[in-house]
């Protein structure tokens, strides 16, 4: 944290962006551990691939969010 505040970024916002970027992480390929955990409860006929893909539609949602937060910081810190 402390060289985030020496380059002169808000600790809340820089906190929330890297929340937000490594719950992209958590679903998107190749790793993803959230869609092994799925397929180890999903019924057999459903694959691995299928829940990838059903996770694209997710994954470009959280990264529009990320771009948000991004370009519009003020989003974040509107409270403090």
């Amino acid at each position: 944290m402390p060289i985030i505040v020496e380059l002169g970024y808000d600790p809340v916002w820089f906190g929330i962006l890297f929340a937000v970027s490594m719950q992209v992480s958590y679903i998107s390929p190749p790793f993803g551990p959230a869609a092994f955990y799925l397929k180890s409860v999903a019924p057999t006929d459903i694959t691995l691939t299928d829940i990838f893909r059903s996770m694209v539609p997710f994954i470009v949602i959280q990264i529009a969010v990320l771009g948000l937060l991004l370009y519009f910081p003020a989003i974040l810190t509107w409270l403090l």
